[in-house]
This record gives structure tokens, C-alpha cells and sequence, in this order.
């Protein structure tokens, strides 16, 4: 196994009864979460898990959706109107953004809107996954803050260092160091992150490094049929 992944005692909160035996025969595969800081890769791990025959659910990547669905995108402007307001009438993503990001209040009032949709539909995605599906995978931000992770068998954290992580965003995101601290400070702690996942996993930048761990993982927590216990 890859010397920089680590597996750490499980939170008791996060710990549902689990064999990695079992994954062998279960009737339904086992799931999987994703947690870390921004910009760790986590994104690049889902990619990574899809390609190993894992069904990855982008929790983004549906809130994006949800926010183009006309009876979500009708709520938000009747709470706040054109200060979101695109000028085609649609969502503005990074001024709603900056909205929700500078007031906890408003933060958790478009969550409780949007979540619920992101849930229904992972839960339709996850209903019936192809045979030969390794695991399901959820990669959302909020894994644990949203309590999805008591519906995973194992989480996986991404490790990135702070600098690698800020290159990022910057690259992707055309965010600041202040803005990524802002985004952060509405997460949990990342040491708290990192105590209730079952793995870590570093990306340091190494593509190839990354793979080899996250396969050992997935390994480890999915066995293949007729792999060794």
C-alpha cells in the first residue's frame, strides 16, 4: 500500500456496521464519500473512482442543475431578487455566492431549498446502478456537515496542502486567499473533516501517485469478486 495513505480510527458517529467482506456478495454495492478541504482534489479522486468502475454522484454538479430548475430558480428571486439576477433572468452564481457565503443565515435557507432536490436525485441515480458497480460514490462539499456521511460504509479524505489547494482555486476559481479562508470558515475544521473519514488519501500534484492510492482504497473497502480477504 502507498506509504501516504493512512487510515484513521472511525468517528463513532460515522460508524455503521461494515466488513469489507461483505462487499463481495452484498446485494446492493456499498457507498462511498468523498470529504476535504477546497481545492484538495476530491473531484479528481470522483474521476478516478468512476474510472474503477465506481457510480459517482457530483453534488456540484447537480446544484448547478438545481439552480436552472424553475420552481427553485422562481424561490431564490422572490427572496432576493436582482441582487442574484443574471441579466437572461437566470441565477447568478457567483453573486449568489457572495450572498449566502457572507451570512449563515442565508447560507442555510438556500440549503434547505436545495439540498432536498440534490437528495432526491442521487437517490434516483443510486437506485438502480449498473451491474458490476463497485461502489457508489457521493462527492459533495458538505458530505459530513449535511450528515451524508452516516449513509456511507467508508469516507474517504482528500489531503492537499494549503498552498497546492490556494494554486488552485486561484487557477479554477479566480478566488483569493481570503476568499478560500471565507468559503473554509463555513465547513467543518479540516482536522474534524479528517477524523471522521476511514482513509486519507494526499494529492500533492502526483497523478500517478494519487490513482495508485485511491485503487488501493477502493481495494480495500471493495473487493473485488474472488479477491483474497
Amino acid at each position: 500500500m502507498p506509504r501516504c495513505i493512512r487510515e484513521v480510527p472511525l468517528h463513532p458517529r460515522l460508524a455503521p456496521d461494515y466488513d469489507s467482506r461483505v462487499a463481495r456478495s452484498a446485494p446492493h454495492p456499498p457507498t462511498l464519500g468523498l470529504t476535504g478541504g477546497i481545492g484538495a482534489g476530491k473531484s479528481t479522486v470522483a474521476r478516478i473512482l468512476a474510472e474503477e468502475g465506481c457510480l459517482v454522484c457530483d453534488s456540484d454538479a447537480l446544484a448547478r442543475e438545481a439552480l436552472n430548475h424553475p420552481s427553485i430558480r422562481a424561490e431564490i428571486l422572490s427572496w432576493w431578487g436582482d441582487r442574484v439576477r443574471a441579466p437572461d433572468g437566470a441565477i447568478d452564481r457567483a453573486k449568489l455566492g457572495e450572498l449566502v457565503f457572507s451570512s449563515p443565515d442565508e447560507r442555510k435557507r438556500l440549503e434547505s431549498l436545495v439540498h432536498p432536490w440534490i437528495e432526491r436525485h442521487r437517490e434516483q441515480l443510486f437506485a438502480s446502478p449498473p451491474p458490476g458497480t463497485r461502489a457508489l460514490v457521493i462527492d459533495a462539499p458538505l458530505l459530513l456537515e449535511a450528515g451524508l456521511g452516516a449513509a456511507c460504509h467508508r469516507v474517504i479524505f482528500v489531503d492537499s496542502p494549503l498552498e497546492l489547494r490556494l494554486e488552485r482555486v486561484r487557477a479554477n476559481r479566480g478566488w483569493s486567499a481570503q476568499e478560500l479562508a471565507r468559503r473554509e470558515a463555513a465547513q467543518w475544521p479540516l482536522d474534524q473533516k479528517r477524523a471522521c473519514a476511514h482513509h486519507v488519501v494526499s494529492n500533492e500534484g502526483d497523478p500517478a501517485s494519487l490513482r495508485a492510492q485511491v485503487r488501493a482504497v477502493l481495494d480495500e473497502a471493495c473487493p473485488r469478486p474472488g479477491s483474497p480477504a
